[in-house]
């Protein structure tokens, strides 16, 4: 019973950080119904910033807030430059732009960070909790606490505010928004910067326990996606949800098969969902009238 549960807490931990990114593909897509493949970069700048900031001697909160504040401003540039002169262009450009972005983000932050492996002290010190005989990192509860913080507010954000409907609208038809008085520019900017916030936020509590680098975004973006897709492209409860069952596979993947196969976890899932339920656990099923 006690090494199920030290899985679970472990598959729990990860997964919130998957969901994480699931929720940042789903806020760019419902904005633009582009698949942003960057998104795992954001995640490794918000750690690599609160890294370098907190080195140099800032307390550790405002690092945490630089470091998300520069992503934000990371994302907005990203639409601007490169995702917004290409509207109109087929969706798989749109796709492979932001793949070029990936690795651009990488290649610059080798450049500006270094390739060493990077932490920063855990929020809440390092002693674990025991529970009925496994263990949990309290920093782990600060990341499974950030997810679900995060995937509330934006439930409420999509579903009680104006301006959230008002991203769904843009998704659904640009122009028809545009019609309407609604600002798609700044839907969309708005959309990015709040997608690399996320992001970011998920790096920042997830490097005391994974530790980070330059190169760990492409693992998470794939990761991400296959939440994404699990839950259902577009919909933030199946991001959350997704990332959460993702994370569980890997980590029950590797506690009772073996290590190496956890990472093909995230792929299997991707298939099966592309032959069997594309959908997803949660997503609409779409009818096209003839």
């Amino acid at each position: 019973m006690s090494e199920l549960l030290q899985f679970v807490f472990s598959g729990m931990t990860v997964g919130a950080v998957y969901a994480l990114v699931a929720l940042g593909f789903t806020i760019i897509f419902n904005a633009s119904g582009v698949v942003n493949f960057a998104q795992g970069e954001f995640v490794m700048l918000g750690g690599m910033i609160t890294v370098f900031a907190h080195a140099s001697g800032l307390p550790l909160p405002l690092a945490a807030l630089i470091a998300v504040a520069v992503t934000a401003a990371v994302g907005v540039a990203l639409n601007r430059l490169a995702i917004e002169p290409a509207r109109g262009a087929p969706v798989v450009s749109l796709i492979i732009i932001t793949i070029g972005a990936s690795i651009f983000i990488r290649g610059a932050s080798q450049l500006v960070f270094d390739k060493q492996i990077h932490s920063f002290p855990a929020f809440s010190g390092d002693d674990p909790i025991h529970v009925l005989g496994a263990t949990i990192l309290t920093q782990s509860l600060w990341v499974i606490g950030g997810a679900i913080a995060i995937f509330v507010g934006l439930w409420l954000f999509f579903t009680k505010t104006l301006l959230g409907r008002a991203v769904l609208a843009t998704s659904n038809n640009r122009l028809a928004a545009q019609l309407v008085g609604i600002n798609t520019k700044f839907v969309m900017t708005l959309s990015f910067a709040l997608s690399a916030a996320i992001g970011a936020l998920g790096g920042v509590l997830v490097t005391p326990i994974t530790l980070t680098s330059y190169d760990v975004g492409l693992a998470l973006a794939l990761k991400g996606f296959a939440a994404a897709m699990l839950g259902g492209m577009g919909n933030p409860k199946g991001a959350f949800v997704g990332g959460l069952l993702l994370g569980l596979l890997e980590a029950l993947t590797a506690g009772y098969l073996s290590s190496q196969y956890k990472d093909a976890a995230a792929f299997i899932i991707i298939l099966a969902v592309l032959f069997f339920m594309p959908q997803g656990l949660f997503g609409r099923k779409s009818t096209d009238r003839v």
